[in-house]
């Protein structure tokens, strides 16, 4: 089943050193591009989650963030003596330089390093992250499926016109060519000088051969079938359908410029309405 690119999915997983959390949201882009939010505790972690990511999301403009919440009962902070009283030597240095000085307790502990909390496990906090991270990512996948699923209902309504709308051109063709051989002939009726009869033939088959759209249509119906096939892949599928719609405007523009009924003048306009839905629609494909 196809994938959009836009998702979103969060949850929570709980550990010794604190509740996880994770939010991942996507929307389009060509590529591949990751932006990652991280607590100060986790940035060790980001090769290893952008790595994970990219292993199972081929496209999108995704944004990670998570964080890290402390249990509200356990007081896991305390001060860095060391630290403290380092930064109280250079305060009592300092004074004498600078009488006026002053520090506040807030922007003290708010010093890097002067608050430490309980120590953590390297090893096993990557195991917690990486486990939380597979579970959003499922929910998210699941996301992008269930969206994906929605636009090849639409994809495939507008695919399912434009095949009308080919057999209805395959049955005016015939009176098309008809209705143009009349009206050659009977502008050679009105000549003063009869034309010759071998030359008029040839010409009229030269002229209709320009007009033939026969294989426009054919290859318009197996860009179709191909359509209805990709659709139905698992892996993603969003460039390989921005190339196969090339095709499809390529035919429409064909049989638009050999036209010469209004039918199916009308016909190519409808048909390059329809292309152009589908484009709009695989612009979100993943």
């Amino acid at each position: 089943m196809i994938r959009s690119m836009t998702a979103f999915a969060s949850g929570e997983r709980a550990t010794e050193w604190g509740t996880l959390g994770c939010e991942l949201r996507a929307v389009n882009h060509r590529f591949l591009e990751l932006g990652l939010r991280l607590p100060e505790e986790l940035r060790a972690y980001e090769p290893l989650l952008r790595e994970r990511i990219a292993s199972r999301v081929s496209r999108g403009k995704l944004d990670l963030a998570m964080r890290l919440r402390a249990p509200e009962s356990e007081g896991g902070l305390h001060l860095n003596d060391a630290m403290v009283e380092e930064l109280s030597k250079l305060n009592i240095g300092l004074s004498a330089r600078f009488p006026g000085l002053r520090t506040s307790l807030t922007e003290l502990l708010q010093y890097p390093g002067v608050l430490q909390g309980r120590g953590v496990d390297a090893e096993a906090m990557q195991r917690e992250v990486l486990a939380l991270l597979d579970a959003v990512l499922d929910d998210f996948l699941a996301a992008r499926e269930r969206e994906g699923g929605k636009l090849a209902v639409v994809i495939g309504e507008r695919a399912e016109a434009i095949a009308g709308i080919a057999a209805e051109v395959r049955t005016l063709v015939p009176q098309i060519r008809a209705g143009q051989r009349q009206k050659l002939e009977a502008r050679l009726a009105d000549l003063s000088q009869p034309a010759d009869p071998g030359r008029v033939e040839q010409e009229l088959v030269i002229w209709l051969q320009k007009l033939d759209v026969d294989e426009e249509l054919d290859r318009l119906d197996s860009h179709l079938s191909e359509l209805r096939r990709v659709l139905k892949q698992k892996e993603p599928v969003g460039r390989r359908l921005d190339f196969l719609l090339q095709e499809f405007n390529r035919e429409a523009n064909t049989l638009g410029s050999k036209s010469v009924d209004a039918r199916t003048s009308n016909a190519a306009v409808e048909l390059k309405v329809l292309i152009d839905q589908i484009r709009e629609q695989i612009q979100n494909i993943e």
